[in-house]
Parts: C-alpha cells; sequence; structure tokens
C-alpha cells in the first residue's frame, strides 16, 4: 500500500494515499483523481456488506413474507434471490474489472456503448443509479426510523407513532448518518471494517439467545415447508413471487461499491472482488439468520398485526419473555442500521458527485465539488441527504411508503445494473473477454439470465404486498419512479440533450485499438503498468463503446 504523502495535480493538493497506476488509468478514462485512496478491499466488502445489512433488512421487511407466503418464502426464496444475486453481482464485476471508477454502471453503460449511443445510455443508467442510491439510502432510514420507534412499544405496548414522530426520527436518523459522513470521514475505512465484525457478532447472539431462551420451537417442516398465503390476496404462488420483494431489496446494494472505485488502492482488483464476496457472505448469514427466527418463530397474526408494520421488536421480546430481553437484541440491529445508513449514504453521494461531474444533474457546479477540508463531495452528500428527508414526506399520504421506497430501490437499482450487461451481451461480450473476473464461456448464459430476471423483477416490485388495495396502502413506487423518469426527461431535453455528451470518451473504439484520452498527458500515464489483464483492456486496447 502507498504511503501517505500530499499530491499536487492540476493546481489541486490532496491528502491521502496515493497509487499512481490506478490514477494514470482514471485519466486515461478521462478523468482526474482527487478523491485519496485510503480504502482497503475488506473495507469496501464492509461498506457493501454494510449496505445490505441483512440482519436489519431482512428484520424491517419481514412483514411482506409473512403475508406472502411464511416459512417457504422467506427461507428459500432468500436462497434463490441470492443466487440471482451471485450471478448479477459476477457480471458486473466482470466489467468493473476492466473500468473501475467511481461512475460505475452509468460510466460502463457509455464505454460498452457506441458513441452514437453512449451519451443516451449512460444517461438512462445514471439517473436509474442515482435514484436507486438515494431511495435505498431512504428506504435503509426510513424503516430504522420506524424500528426505533417500535422499540417504545416493548414497554407500552399502547403506543403507535404518528406520522410527525415517524418523520422527525428519520429525520434524525438521517441527520446523524450524515454527520457521521461528514466528520467521520477519514474513518469510514475502520467504520466500514467494524460493521463486518458487529453484524457477525450480532448473528451468532441473536442465534444462541433465540435458540436456548424459547420455551417453544416449530417443527422442521414448518421451517423448510410451510407455505400460507391465505393473507396476501393474491393467488397462492404468485404470492410467492411478490414476496421475494423481501429478499431482493435486502441484496440489492452491492452494486452501489462502484461508487468507491476512486478511493481504493488498485481498483481493478479489489472492487470486483469484494461485490463478489459480499453477496456470498450475504447469502450465508441471511441463512444462519433466519432459520432460528422460524424455528421460535410465535403467532404469526399476532406479529401482523403490529401497528407500524415492524414486528421484529415484539418476537425478540415474546421469545426472551421480557421487554428488556427484545431490547437487547433490537439493539444489535439497530447497531447495524448505523452501519447500514452510513454506508449507503456515503455511496449515495459518491454516484451522486460522479453523475454530476458530468454534467448529468440540475445545479452540477455545485454537486460536483470536493470539499478540501474534509476529503469528500461535501454538496453531493448534502444533496443526496435532503432529497431524502423531502421523499420521506410521502408517509403523511400513505402509510405503506416504506413499501414503496423498498420497491422503488429494488426496480432502479436491478435495471441499472441490467443496464451495461444488455449492452454488452448485445455488443458481444467483445470488452470483457480480457477481464481479469471473466465468466468464460457460462458468461452468456448468466447474463442473459440475469437480464429476464431483472424485468421480471421491474413488475413483481411494483405491486402491493396484498389485496385488497387502498389509496393509503397502495404501493407508490410506480409513481415515485415515474416522477424521477419525468425529471430526468425534462433535465434531459432542456440541458442534456444539446451539452450531455457522457463519460469524456472522444471517438468509438473497437476492441483491440488504442487512443489518447484528451486534456490528459503523456506524462501522467508514464509508470503505469498494467496490474492484471483488466488493466491492459483498459489501459492499453483503450475504452469499448
Amino acid at each position: 500500500m502507498a504511503s501517505m504523502e500530499v499530491t499536487h495535480r492540476k493546481g489541486s493538493v490532496r491528502q491521502g494515499s496515493v497509487d499512481a497506476a490506478a490514477d494514470a488509468q482514471l485519466a486515461k478514462m478521462g478523468y482526474q483523481s482527487e478523491l485519496p485512496r485510503n480504502l482497503s478491499m475488506l473495507s469496501v466488502l464492509g461498506l457493501s456488506f454494510a449496505i445490505m445489512a441483512v440482519p436489519f433488512g431482512l428484520s424491517t421487511t419481514m412483514y411482506i413474507t409473512l403475508t406472502d407466503g411464511q416459512s417457504v418464502t422467506i427461507l428459500w426464496g432468500w436462497v434463490l434471490v441470492s443466487l440471482i444475486s451471485l450471478s448479477i453481482a459476477a457480471s458486473l464485476a466482470e466489467i468493473c474489472a476492466v473500468y473501475p471508477t467511481a461512475g460505475g454502471v452509468y460510466y460502463w453503460s457509455a464505454m460498452l456503448s457506441t458513441r452514437k449511443y453512449a451519451p443516451v445510455a449512460s444517461w438512462v443508467t445514471g439517473w436509474l443509479t442515482l435514484v436507486g442510491n438515494w431511495t435505498v439510502t431512504l428506504s435503509i432510514n426510513f424503516s430504522g426510523g420506524q424500528l426505533i420507534l417500535s422499540a417504545i412499544s416493548l414497554w407500552n405496548e399502547d403506543f403507535v407513532a404518528n406520522e410527525w414522530q415517524t418523520i422527525l426520527m428519520f429525520w434524525a436518523v438521517m441527520l446523524v448518518c450524515m454527520l457521521v459522513n461528514i466528520f467521520g470521514a477519514k474513518y469510514l475505512d475502520l467504520i466500514n471494517k467494524i460493521c463486518i465484525y458487529w453484524t457477525a457478532a450480532s448473528v451468532v447472539i441473536i442465534l444462541i439467545t433465540l435458540l436456548s431462551m424459547a420455551d417453544e420451537k416449530r417443527s422442521g417442516e414448518f421451517v423448510f415447508a410451510h407455505y400460507d398465503a391465505s393473507a396476501s390476496g393474491w393467488p397462492s404462488g404468485w404470492a410467492f413471487f411478490v414476496g421475494l420483494l423481501q429478499a431482493a431489496y435486502t441484496l440489492t446494494g452491492y452494486g452501489m461499491v462502484a461508487a468507491m472505485c476512486e478511493e481504493v488502492q488498485n481498483p481493478e482488483r479489489e472492487v470486483p472482488k469484494a461485490i463478489v464476496l459480499s453477496v456470498a457472505a450475504a447469502g450465508v448469514t441471511g441463512i444462519i439468520y433466519l432459520i432460528p427466527i422460524l424455528f421460535v418463530l410465535p403467532d404469526i397474526q399476532m406479529l401482523l398485526d403490529v401497528a407500524n408494520g415492524q414486528p421484529i421488536g415484539l418476537l425478540f421480546k415474546t421469545v426472551t419473555g421480557s421487554a428488556a430481553g427484545g431490547f437487547g437484541l433490537l439493539f444489535l440491529i439497530l447497531g447495524i442500521l448505523f452501519f447500514a445508513g452510513t454506508g449507503a449514504l456515503t455511496a449515495a453521494s459518491r454516484c451522486t458527485y460522479a453523475f454530476a461531474r458530468d454534467g448529468a444533474i440540475p445545479g452540477s457546479r455545485l454537486w460536483m465539488r470536493v470539499d478540501k477540508r474534509f476529503d469528500i463531495p461535501l454538496w453531493a452528500l448534502v444533496l443526496s441527504t435532503v432529497v431524502d428527508c423531502l421523499l420521506g414526506l410521502i408517509y403523511f399520504g400513505s402509510s405503506a411508503a416504506f413499501n414503496s421506497f423498498t420497491g422503488v430501490a429494488t426496480i432502479c437499482l436491478s435495471t441499472s445494473y441490467g443496464m451495461p450487461i444488455l449492452i454488452s451481451v448485445i455488443r458481444g461480450r467483445r470488452a470483457v473477454k480480457n477481464s481479469s473476473f471473466s465468466l468464460g464461456r457460462f458468461g452468456y448464459f448468466i447474463n442473459v439470465a440475469m437480464l429476464c430476471w431483472i424485468c421480471l423483477a421491474v413488475v413483481l416490485f411494483c405491486m402491493p404486498v396484498s389485496l385488497p388495495v387502498e389509496a393509503a396502502s397502495m404501493n407508490y413506487a410506480s409513481v415515485v419512479f415515474a416522477g424521477f423518469a419525468s425529471i430526468s426527461l425534462i433535465w434531459y431535453f432542456i440541458r442534456g440533450r444539446k451539452d450531455f455528451k457522457g463519460p469524456p470518451v472522444p471517438q468509438d473504439v473497437a476492441p483491440g485499438e488504442e487512443f489518447g484520452v484528451v486534456g490528459v498527458e503523456k506524462a501522467d500515464l508514464e509508470g503505469a503498468s498494467p496490474v492484471n489483464s483488466a488493466d491492459k483492456v483498459a489501459n492499453e486496447e483503450g475504452q469499448k463503446l
């Protein structure tokens, strides 16, 4: 790892770890390195693990699967979506190894397209990524606020938080996450690593406590084979697929960490590794967490009747036999919330910064600034926080707002992941044939299968958890999605159509050709030798459009 030093580049000064080869590779992709490279692979893995926040995500969305199938949907739905997510993560890692930049899927879509279609491909993907990052942060912190308030009902069963109390608690959680991102920026590496150990320890503690203190346990048949979707109102088979939102939402955040590529040493190797390993670790963690909960699951109707839709606290209280015991276990979940909310906001701010850097957001000149006091894109962080706080106001009009947030986050991130994969397939996967994370001869099959799943997911996660539907219980994911699509479309015609050129690549380049990027001096690239075949693709063959 490079030593700590001060680097002077084009008039700017930045402090932190420096990776000359990675900075030169980034320069050849058309960008100046402005952020310190002080995150390790373990830290990025921790960030991805934090954003997915398996015990927290599964706990806050448990009402979905308890309604739509119970044990089979909870456990086997998790296994199914884990395998699907692992395949999507591998597909993204294959591309990330070739193009390690904070633009992530937004940049990859442009590089994999032809020059003619690169601007529109990157514009669509960028907005999907941006909205996905914002709404996944929103859903994590909103459900975190609900979960904190649900702790009060452990002692006062008549307590039901009203709309203002819920919104104010959500804003408080957002504020804490923002302040940690600002004043604890230099400790993010440590925070992300602690997350791994906190999550692992929490799962073990909850597992042992629940199994040892439960007076009654469910049968193995109930845990592994019980299926009851009668509370959903959906046809029995279809309810299983609607219930997959729990697992799909929990496992969406892995691609967001590509936004941290410019803060990592050897990103072409470390970030793809972190993306895949985090999904594998999350899948195993989820199984270890869910099976004990299913064995000690109390009366299901009692859990579904919880007023704020967050039954995990009551579950813990019922099994341990005391409010204090229930809160002790709930506190572990709330600790995971801290890591998840902070990590998601970190990734969202970096995504906002990367997209603004190419002029794709109104007010880009402000959002693209890097504050040299904290070495972070401060205004991008502020924008992400404010947008989420405003979106939370939807709760005043819909008690099922959280379901809408999870739905639109899952839809946007899934489709943003699918865009570069689709373009890569259409163009014959030429750009990734030499990737250090190549999927080899199975690449086409895996890519196409994942694209089919993403198309199904878009339809599934616009649907309400149960029928019949009223205005207050409607899933407004499609409305939120359409609202952001309108903003994107309007801004495209105001400015994007004329000025937006996508990431800075000057011409259409076929695989095997080489070119320089305007504004990047040859001297900037000296000393940057390829670390692996992925570097060779990005540094020597040029960017495939």
